[in-house]
């Protein structure tokens, strides 16, 4: 490990608003927020938003920023991304700010039935070989169900067409209110009110590298009731073509009609 990646380790062992429980840890394991975020962290009771998979933090910080009646909680396992967003968030004196590293796998862990309002899932990696790797595969969404409230927001903005299109089909075969789907996020967002597109406007690192390549970003935003049985959709999709995967291996599922 470099020398860089233990001083920041070493930064956010300090600050009071970043978590690392310890690896290893199960589903089962007592963790003391979970319930009482609101109370023990933020000492408010203004709704939960999570960035899953939160990298740098930047949609974290921007989103904490634009509402500050909201709480915002990053969560990734990767620490030594997770320190840009964690140090300017303190550096700045943030109150609505957390950071959370862990597994996504072992998200109901952390946070209680219904504590959380909204999920962001921002560049998520498309994992186009394992269907149960994806983070709006129904595996995670039944996690996610654990978590949010009933009718809870979820939030996808990804580079991918595979993912975009995957999860498309997840939210119609579930028949989940989908409220805005867009593949061109910056070339027309139909129905977008002037407060979605300050959101969606926040640009990771790694979104502005997909831009400067030329690569449209996609968007999709849609409920999860808690009723209803959560079923994968059975479908074909083409691979991402600028990934190192094999264009033509098949996804491992069967082609739409």
């Amino acid at each position: 490990m470099s020398k860089n990646k233990l001083s920041k380790f070493a930064d956010m062992a300090t600050y009071p608003h970043v978590f690392e429980p310890p690896f290893g840890a199960t589903d089962e394991a007592a963790f003391e927020m979970k319930g009482r975020w609101g109370e023990l962290f933020f000492h408010n009771d203004h709704p939960i938003v999570l960035e899953l998979g939160c990298g740098r933090g930047e949609y974290t910080v921007g989103l904490a920023r634009l509402f500050p009646e909201k709480n915002f909680i990053g969560v990734d396992i990767k620490g030594a991304r997770m320190w840009t967003g964690a140090t300017e968030s303190l550096r700045d004196g943030m109150k609505n700010v957390a950071f959370l590293r862990t597994q996504i796998e072992f998200i109901t862990r952390f946070f209680a039935p219904g504590e959380v309002a909204e999920l962001w899932l921002t560049f998520s990696d498309p994992q186009m070989k394992k269907v149960t790797k994806r983070l709006t595969s129904t595996h995670f969404l039944a996690r996610y169900r654990n978590i949010l409230a009933d009718g809870g927001l979820v939030h996808v903005k990804t580079d991918s067409p595979f993912l975009f299109t995957y999860t498309r089909y997840v939210v119609e075969r579930n028949h989940l209110p989908l409220e805005l789907c867009t593949d061109d996020l910056y070339g027309a967002l139909p129905g977008a009110d002037d407060e979605t597109r300050r959101i969606l406007n926040i640009r990771t690192y790694y979104e502005q590298q997909w831009l400067d390549r030329g690569l449209t970003i996609k968007y999709l935003k849609f409920r999860l009731p808690q009723a209803g049985e959560l079923v994968e959709p059975d479908v074909e999709i083409e691979l991402d073509s600028y990934r190192s995967y094999n264009r033509a291996k098949r996804s491992g599922l069967e082609k739409a009609k």
